[in-house]
C-alpha cells in the first residue's frame, strides 16, 4: 500500500454535501482532500440525475423565494444559474425549487474545485479501511482504485458518503432504519413533443399510465410515474419510484445483490414504459431513451448517530438550538411507497435549526458528517436530505473539521463567523439572507 500524504481534512463522498464541505475546508486555509467513487461531483445530482435543488429556500405561502442559506448554498445557486445551469427558482404547490442541468452542476463543481489551491480531488476512490488511536480519533484510512490502494493520513474528517462508510468502518455507531424512503430512477427522453404536456396534459398521461397499470400492460411499479420537461428542446425527465423487484428481498442500500436487482429492474421498467409511451400516446411517436443515470437514487441509507439526534417532532415545530449552524426548510417527504410522497409541513412553516451536535459522530472525537447521513429520525432525514440542506450542513461540516484541525476554538458562533468569513470572499455569488 503507497502512502500518499497528509491532509488537515480529508472528505469522503463528493455530493453536493461533499463538494460544500471540501471547498468550505480549503477556502479556510487548510489542506483538504476529496475522495468521490464517481468519475464526477455532484451525487445524486449528477450520477443519478436528480434534476432540481430542493431545501434552498423558506418554506411560505406568500410568492416570492426567500434564499434560506447564507454562504456557498447561495454562492452555488447563482454560480450554476449564471452558467446557464439553472432555472427558477420554480414554484411547485407550496414549495419553491432551482431545476437544474446534471451535466452543468457536474462542469461548475470542477471548476469550483480545481480554483482551489488548497484542495485536491481523487475520482474512482472507495474508502476501504479506517485506523483509529486510542482515543477514537480517526488516524489513517485506506482507499483503493482499479487494483491500488493507497492511505491518508488527516487531523480531521468529513463523512459524506450518503451511507455514513467512514463511520461504519471505523467502527462508531450507526443505525439504519427498519422501513426505508423508496429509491428513484430517473432517466431522461429525447425527441418529446412536450407541448401535448401543457395544461392537464401531464394529468392525463399520468391517468393513461395508471390504467395502463390496472389492464397488466404496464407493471405496478409505475403506478407513481412522475414527468418533468426541462429548458432543452424535446426533453422530458422521468422519475420512478422503485418497488422490490417482484420475488425478491425488501431493498437493502448497503447490499450488493440488492443494488444490483435494483439498478437493472428501474432499467427494465424505464425501458417498458418508453416502449409504450411511444407506441400509444401522441407528442411520444419519435421519443427514445436519451440518458439513464449512472446509479440509482438512493434517498435513504445508513446514519450516523450523532452527539444529539434530530427527531420528527423537532422538525414539525421548527425547534430552535443553542448550537444551530444551519436550517431544515423542507416538509418531511415520506416516500415509503413507490406511488408517491407524502408530505408533512411543519407548523407555521417554520424552519427547524440544525445543531452542530447532529453533524458530530459520537465515540469519533474528529468526525464530522453532513448530508443525508447527518444524525437523525426516519421522518426527519425524509426533509434533511434533499440537495439544499446538504450544501449548508456539508459547508458548516467542512469548516468544523477544518477549525478542528488547525486547533481552534469551536462552537457555533465562531462557526458561524467562519462561514461570514469565507463567504465575503465569494460575496458577488453570496445572496444575503438571515435565517
Amino acid at each position: 500500500m503507497t502512502q500518499t500524504g497528509r491532509y488537515g481534512v480529508v472528505v469522503a463522498g463528493g455530493g453536493s454535501a461533499g463538494l460544500a464541505a471540501a471547498l468550505a475546508s480549503a477556502r479556510s486555509g487548510v489542506r483538504t482532500l476529496l475522495l468521490e467513487r464517481h468519475g464526477s461531483l455532484g451525487g445524486m445530482a449528477t450520477a443519478a440525475l436528480v434534476h432540481s435543488i430542493c431545501g434552498l429556500y423558506r418554506l411560505r405561502e406568500a410568492p416570492g423565494a426567500v434564499l434560506a442559506h447564507r454562504g456557498f448554498p447561495g454562492e452555488f445557486a447563482a454560480r450554476l444559474t449564471a452558467a446557464g445551469g439553472a432555472t427558477g427558482p420554480v414554484r411547485i404547490g407550496r414549495v419553491d425549487v432551482l431545476l437544474t442541468q446534471p451535466t452543468l452542476f457536474a462542469a461548475l463543481a470542477d471548476q469550483l474545485t480545481a480554483a482551489e489551491p488548497n484542495l485536491t480531488v481523487r475520482f474512482h476512490t472507495e474508502v476501504t479501511g479506517v485506523s483509529r488511536d486510542s482515543c477514537g480519533r480517526l488516524e489513517r484510512i485506506a482507499t483503493f482504485c482499479r487494483g491500488r490502494q493507497e492511505s491518508f493520513e488527516a487531523a480531521s474528517w468529513v463523512d459524506a458518503t450518503g451511507d455514513a462508510t467512514l463511520a461504519a468502518l471505523a467502527g462508531a455507531p450507526c443505525e439504519i432504519a427498519p422501513t426505508l424512503q423508496r429509491p428513484a430512477l430517473i432517466f431522461a427522453l429525447g425527441g418529446v413533443e412536450t407541448e401535448v404536456l401543457h395544461g392537464s396534459g401531464r394529468m392525463q398521461l399520468g391517468r393513461a399510465i395508471a390504467a395502463a397499470v390496472r389492464s397488466g400492460e404496464l407493471a405496478p411499479g409505475l403506478l407513481g410515474v412522475h414527468v418533468r420537461p426541462t429548458a432543452r428542446c424535446g426533453e422530458l425527465m422521468v422519475t420512478i419510484d422503485l418497488d422490490d423487484p417482484p420475488g425478491g428481498p425488501p431493498f437493502d442500500p448497503l447490499s450488493p445483490a440488492s443494488l444490483s436487482r435494483m439498478e437493472r429492474y428501474g432499467r427494465e421498467l424505464a425501458v417498458a414504459l418508453t416502449t409504450f409511451l411511444t407506441r400509444e400516446r401522441d407528442g411520444f411517436a419519435a421519443a427514445y431513451l436519451a440518458a439513464f443515470p449512472a446509479r440509482v437514487g438512493i434517498r435513504e441509507s445508513r446514519r450516523i448517530v450523532g452527539e444529539t439526534r434530530i427527531e420528527t417532532g423537532d422538525l414539525l415545530r421548527g425547534a430552535t438550538f443553542d448550537d444551530a449552524v444551519a436550517l431544515s426548510t423542507w416538509p418531511i417527504e415520506l416516500r415509503e411507497a413507490s406511488t408517491g410522497p407524502r408530505l408533512r409541513f411543519p407548523e407555521g412553516d417554520r424552519p427547524c435549526e440544525i445543531p452542530l451536535r447532529a453533524l458530530k459522530a459520537r465515540g469519533a472525537p474528529n468526525l464530522w458528517a453532513a448530508g443525508r447521513c447527518l444524525s437523525s429520525s426516519h421522518e426527519a432525514q425524509a426533509a434533511l436530505r434533499v440537495i439544499g440542506t446538504c450544501l449548508a450542513t456539508g459547508e458548516m461540516a467542512g469548516l468544523a473539521a477544518a477549525m478542528q484541525a488547525r486547533g481552534e476554538h469551536l462552537s457555533a458562533s465562531t462557526l458561524c463567523a467562519a462561514r461570514e468569513l469565507v463567504a465575503g470572499l465569494f460575496s458577488s455569488f453570496s445572496p444575503s439572507s438571515k435565517p
